[in-house]
């Protein structure tokens, strides 16, 4: 959006300059300033890295950026929706497993009853009482 903001305001700037025109700084914030006929732009090219270039070349770079992002962003929805497409196949025939071994082995209540009984039962531990534990200072 940014770009796509950036692109239309260059585009706005006629040829001739312009007098008092509002420049926006970010945070709702603009400058009031004027613009020669022959006044280029500031551009970043990469690594932190700014160049001048005249408002044709600016808008010409900002368009084949804005191309790209849209590119980038179509592929990562076509994966995206690949990606979905394949978990939910993968969901689908993990449930239809398990239901073909719920249908293959049901548990019966009597099958439950015998395995808790034949589990030992485990010895309770004592408590400690009250003041008895440990504590950091120990």
């Amino acid at each position: 959006m940014e770009q796509t903001r950036t692109i239309m305001t260059l585009e706005a700037i006629p040829e001739e300059g312009a007098k008092n025109a509002m420049i926006p700084l970010g945070g709702g914030v603009q400058i009031i300033a004027d613009i020669n006929p022959d006044s280029g732009a500031v551009i970043d090219i990469g690594s932190g890295i700014q160049s001048e270039k005249t408002r044709d070349e600016a808008l010409a770079l900002m368009n084949t950026r804005n191309e790209e992002l849209t590119q980038l962003m179509n592929r990562l929805k076509a994966e995206f929706d690949e990606t979905e497409k394949v978990v939910t196949e993968l969901a689908n025939q993990f449930n239809e497993g398990i239901a073909l071994l719920q249908e293959a082995e049901p548990i019966t209540s009597e099958e439950t009853l015998s395995s808790s009984e034949e589990e030992p039962t485990k010895p309770k531990r004592r408590r400690r009482k009250r003041g008895t534990e440990l504590t950091l200072d120990d």
